[in-house]
Parts: structure tokens; sequence; C-alpha cells
């Protein structure tokens, strides 16, 4: 009897301690995927989750903030990330929070992690979606140093081959290193390059040397360019024409007006320069005075041969011939 009381006693005790454990174990557990605390979801919208499973943590600023909730499978880019996060620490993260993959160490369990956003936006509340930032995982880059060391392979094939054809004496390179004879070459032209290069800076410094033998103050070139009364003139000549260019423009213009004006007013040079008829009626009028000139002086002839007349004529002349020997006296 005394057995079996002591023995459902241990068995009591076994069983109470072993309940106080596992209530504590799962009130750790649970503490710590935030089961017991007040939780806000977050979504995380990603293309690829690089191994991240359900129950992981999610950190903001290195602090676990959350766990994941929930991993649903859109489409082929898309991959919606449900976070639990603590009703308490989500009042710090901002609505311009970024979203990011990582791993928990070297060979760590991936965990989500949150970085702060730099302008002073709202926080976030449930069922906010916050962007994301996909790193290059360690595939990724695997595969990238896989291309970069075949690409050297190939690379160092092609040196090798290059290098062996230069030994050789194949194509220019090659060529220029085993044949004497272009090298020989070369070295002619980068004699005649030198004695090249020696006559022209001999000729430089023998112009320098006439060019400094030359006097400039009393050259045309040393007034025109030390002498300010010189330049004052030649400042003036050059205004004077200036002005007399536009003189002439302006008479050019005055003229080219002048002569449009004739051109559309019916003035009298209009009329004469167009008008056909005239100068036929001015010929006619013409030829009409030398006629009756020539009349009037055969009247006048008659005249002095007329009876009444010829004393007045033979008077007048008598005066005119008494008039030209008085000055012929005179000048003598």
């Amino acid at each position: 009897m005394k057995k079996t009381a002591s023995y459902k006693t241990r068995v009591g005790l076994f069983v109470i301690v072993g309940t106080l454990l596992l209530v504590a174990a799962l009130f750790f557990i649970g503490n710590r995927q935030h089961i017991f605390s007040k939780n806000i979801k977050v979504y995380a919208i990603f293309q690829n989750v690089n191994g991240l499973q359900l129950g992981n943590n999610v950190r903001y600023s290195g602090i676990n903030v959350g766990t994941v909730g929930k991993i649903e499978m859109v489409n082929e880019a898309k991959i919606v990330i449900q976070m639990m996060v603590d009703e308490k620490t989500g009042a710090f993260i901002k609505k311009d929070a970024i979203a990011t993959i990582g791993s928990d160490g070297l060979v760590g369990s991936m965990v989500v992690n949150i970085l702060p956003g730099k302008e002073n936006l709202q926080p976030i509340v449930s069922g906010d979606t916050i962007p994301t930032y996909s790193k290059i995982g360690a595939d990724d880059m695997l595969s990238t140093l896989n291309v970069a060391s075949d690409n050297a392979a190939l690379l160092t094939s092609d040196l090798l081959k290059i290098t062996n054809k230069i030994l050789t004496g194949e194509g220019a390179l090659g060529m220029l290193i085993t044949d004497s004879l272009v090298t020989q070459d070369i070295r002619v032209i980068l004699t005649n390059l030198k004695q090249t290069t020696k006559g022209a800076n001999q000729l430089i410094v023998s112009l320098d040397e006439k060019i400094s033998k030359i006097n400039i103050e009393k050259s045309a070139a040393g007034v025109l360019l030390s002498d300010t009364l010189v330049g004052n003139q030649v400042e003036n000549i050059v205004s004077n024409l200036e002005r007399s260019s536009l003189d002439i423009s302006e008479t050019t213009q005055q003229l080219e007006a002048m002569i449009s004006e004739i051109h559309a007013s019916e003035s009298a040079f209009n009329y004469l320069t167009k008008d056909t008829i005239l100068p036929k009626h001015i010929d006619s009028t013409m030829l009409e005075i030398k006629a009756a000139s020539k009349k009037l002086n055969e009247n006048m002839e008659a005249l002095k041969h007329n009876f009444f007349f010829r004393s007045y004529f033979n008077k007048k002349e008598r005066l005119e011939k008494k008039k030209a020997k008085t000055s012929k006296q005179y000048k003598q």
C-alpha cells in the first residue's frame, strides 16, 4: 500500500513538473513567435524568396518584431509574403520602409529585414504592402562566377594563341619582334624623324632671330600698334568712311524714290521719255522753224535792198565799221 502511494506521488510530481515545463516552453516559443501578443498583418511582394519559410523571423533595424505567417505564390514572378508584426513595434515602421530577404549569419535560416525609410511618413497599418528590394543570392553569384571563370579560360586560350603566333613571327607584331630587317628600317625611320625635327627646330630659331631683328617701333605695324594718335586717325578715317557710306546709301535711296516717282507720276519728264508721238511733232516743228527762219533771212535781205530801208541799213553798216576801226586803234 505504501509503495503504491509513493509511486503515485512520484508520478504526480513528474506529471506536474512536465506540465509546467511544457507550459513554460509553449509560452517561451509563443512569446518568441509573437503568438500571445497583438499583431498586425503586413505584406511584401518578392520575385524570389531565396528559401524563406513559415515562422522565420522578421527584423526591423536588427530587432525581431514578428514572424513570417504566410507565403503565397501568385504567379511565376510574384510571391506575396504575409508578416505578423508586433503592433507596438509597428508604430515605428513607416510606409516608405523597405523589406529585403537575408540570411541569419553565414549558414543560418532566412529572415526578412525591414529597413527604415528616409522620409517622415505615417506609420504602417494592418493590411499595408511595403516596398521590397531583392538582393543577389548566392546561386546568382555562383552562376556569375562560373560565367566569369569560363570567360577567363577563353581569354587565356586566346592570349596563348596570340603569343604563339607572335613568337613564330606571324602578323605585323610578330614580324616586328622577330625580323631584324624591319627593326633596322624602323631605326632608320626614327633617325630621319630626329633629323627632320632638328632641322625644324633650327628653322624656327632662324625665323625667331629674323623677326627679332625687325624694328617693330619704326615699322607700319609697330606704329599702328603703339602710336595712339595714328590709331585715333585710323579710327576717324574708318568712322568717316562709315558716314560716307551711309550718306551714299541715303542718296541712292532718294534717287531710287525720285525715279520711281517719276515713273509713277504723269510728269513732263515721264511724258517726254515715254510718249513716242511727241518726238515726231517736235521734229516737224523744228523743220517748220528752220523753214520760217530761212524765209525770214530772205525777207531781211530783201529789205536791205528796198529803197525805203536801204539808207537805214547803210547807216548801220557805217557805224559798225567806225566802231571796229576805233577799237582797233585803241588796242594798238
